[in-house]
């Protein structure tokens, strides 16, 4: 779509780009898919007696939250939030907040889509000198082209995709709505 512009006597071309948007999970999907991957990290940590949650903000923090509330009082484990933020096109820099001890505990870092596997392999960065028990993964949507040896030991969907493609999450007022590609 082309529209036309005249600014002091010259003429400007604006385009419009429109995005087609086709999902791939809709609102019900992804919350079935969290659930279940909630169920998923209860029956291999049955020994666990405390669990981190790090979600990568802003939609791996969101999913967190929610893995939090269907994973509270269903055993014998305290679970706890971190927010991880970092430019995702230049990870060197990670900052997790709160500052928590990890000493023993399970951490799971949850994004919303794994790509190449960079940035988890980044976010992964603070945590490995604070001695947790183990460190999990987990995402809503995995594609399947890595170029970092990571794999996500938690997966809702996993999408066989050209690098072209985009993926992301629709979130609305605090939930998430679906997952689209483009």
């Amino acid at each position: 779509m082309h529209r036309f512009l005249i600014l002091c006597g010259y003429f400007a071309t604006i385009t419009t780009q429109i995005v087609v948007k086709k999902y791939i999970l809709n609102q019900s999907q992804a919350h079935l898919k969290l659930q279940r991957m909630a169920l998923q990290i209860l029956e291999r940590n049955t020994q666990a007696r405390k669990i981190v949650l790090a979600g990568i903000a802003p939609n791996g923090s969101l999913m967190a939250g929610k893995l939090q509330e269907w994973l509270q009082d269903k055993g014998d484990f305290t679970v706890e939030i971190q927010e991880i933020t970092m430019n995702k096109r230049l990870p060197e820099v990670v900052a997790v907040v709160p500052e928590l001890n990890l000493e023993g505990a399970v951490v799971i870092l949850v994004d919303d889509v794994a790509n190449s596997g960079r940035t988890l392999t980044y976010a992964l960065k603070p945590f490995l000198n604070q001695h947790p028990y183990s460190i999990q993964t987990l995402v809503l949507v995995d594609r399947t082209h890595k170029k970092f040896p990571i794999q996500p030991d938690y997966v809702g969907f996993s999408l066989a995709s050209t690098l072209e493609e985009y993926i992301d999450l629709d979130i609305e007022d605090g939930e998430i709505k679906g997952a689209w590609m483009q």
